[in-house]
């Protein structure tokens, strides 16, 4: 799956792309919108969920990692000290699991306290009250798709793409 991202200018041209995503297949599970004005009525939009709008899963996945290997080295050494732990295999592995799970909790915390890295580039056009659409689509449709927004609302701006987004949000 790729996430495509675009500006529509107004609630109008959002729900007529809106429209065209499902008449296009797209479930509406798939569309996040987006919006940074506050008093703008998002109606009946499907808007994004804080995961989508936060850096939760990137920090999530960066702190699982460096937590991990700081754990396999913390255990790296722990057994090369004279008189380390006898379970050498062990004691690396509870080191790594733990470093892991710190890692991940500590750099997830930080990361759902911050807006999406990614959503800040629109800041300034969300700020006079267009609205930003993620798009979940496969990889094989995305052309389609810009193509098809594009042809529709030329006034949309096309944003760029992801190149892979988690499984989850």
């Amino acid at each position: 799956m790729r996430r495509i991202y675009f500006l529509a200018p107004n609630i109008e041209a959002a729900k007529k792309i809106v429209d065209e995503l499902l008449l296009a297949r797209i479930e509406e599970r798939h569309i996040h919108v987006v919006l940074a004005k506050r008093g703008t009525p998002m109606e009946d939009l499907p808007e994004a969920s804080y995961l989508q709008k936060s850096d939760f899963v990137p920090a999530l996945e960066q702190g699982l990692a460096l937590g991990g290997l700081t754990g396999i080295v913390a255990g790296l050494v722990a057994v090369s000290l004279p008189g380390g732990p006898v379970l050498a295999g062990g004691a690396i592995l509870g080191t790594s699991l733990a470093g892991a799970g710190v890692g991940a909790l500590m750099s997830s915390m930080a990361g759902s306290s911050i807006g999406s890295r990614r959503i800040k580039q629109f800041e300034e056009a969300m700020e006079k009250g267009e609205f930003l659409f993620m798009i979940d689509v496969p990889r094989t449709r995305v052309e389609e798709i810009e193509a098809l927004i594009k042809k529709h609302h030329p006034d949309a701006e096309c944003g760029g793409t992801e190149p892979d987004i988690p499984a989850f949000p």
